[in-house]
């Protein structure tokens, strides 16, 4: 397993010749709350991620035994004056559209709390893992502001517009089952088991096609939001990306063949 660190609050795994990589949020003293320094992290992290082809799924996961992530730094947005809290925007923004924007396919592994910020950051995943220790919520109404790491927009995706405003609106926290129930986390698994069942289910993953894997995560982001029409023709376009790929010839090989494919990845 090779590790690589970003920063002092952020650590990447790569899993074996497996293509799993594991974004690691680590600042404990402070349950992962994201600072400045901590933002840039995760999208220098993002961004090495993102250019690495050897890389077809990656798994956020956290070091704190009772918490994934809190949110933003609160005592550190405290200290700042106007003019900072405005230069600081940008760079908060880049950790979460940095984890939305990686082009292969993403897990959450959640435990104990999921909030505001830290939701989001799972919220920004394709797929979240929660055990049944894990409290999620949008709280940031409560404080004066709002989900400003895209909550306000992709929580409604997951859930529906009603749902997600009377989440947001109330800022209230919901636990587990709850939130299995409520569709803002896909999988509930024992307590302590988010970590090892996410990146079970990343295997899985990635045992397909990396080229096929990126293309079908283009297709359904692209295609969230469109009339049915256009979403087709978005499809169409990610066929057309993979229909002469070397992964497909090979695909279409090892199924005749009877045999596991060798993806080439290109």
């Amino acid at each position: 397993m090779g590790e690589e660190r970003f920063g002092e609050f952020v650590l990447v795994r790569r899993h074996g010749e497996q293509g799993v990589a594991e974004l690691v949020l680590d600042r404990p003293k402070a349950m992962n709350a994201v600072s400045t320094e901590m933002a840039r992290s995760v999208a220098a992290a993002c961004a090495s991620l993102g250019g690495d082809h050897g890389v077809r799924v990656v798994v956020l996961t956290s070091t704190h035994e009772r918490a994934f992530c809190v949110g933003a730094d609160l005592k550190e947005r405290n200290s700042f004056s106007d003019a900072e809290l405005l230069r600081q925007r940008p760079v908060a923004r880049g950790a979460y559209t940095g984890v939305l924007e990686l082009p292969v396919p993403t897990i959450a592994a959640v435990h104990g709390f999921a909030l505001g910020g830290g939701f989001e950051l799972a919220l920004s995943c394709d797929l979240i893992v929660a055990d049944r220790t894990a409290v999620v919520g949008l709280p940031e109404v409560s404080v004066g502001v709002i989900p400003g790491g895209g909550g306000t927009q992709l929580l409604p995706r997951r859930v529906g517009a009603a749902r997600a405003a009377e989440l947001i609106f109330t800022a209230r926290r919901v636990e587990a089952e709850e939130a299995h129930r409520l569709g803002l986390v896909d999988q509930l698994v024992g307590a302590g088991e988010d970590r090892e069942s996410a990146l079970s289910l990343a295997a899985r993953i990635a045992a397909n096609s990396p080229v096929g894997l990126r293309a079908a995560k283009r297709a359904l982001r692209l295609g969230q939001g469109l009339d049915l029409r256009a979403g087709l023709e978005v499809e169409d376009a990610a066929w057309r990306a993979v229909a002469f790929s070397g992964d497909r010839a090979e695909g279409v090989a090892a199924f005749n063949e009877r045999r596991a494919p060798r993806w080439p990845g290109q």
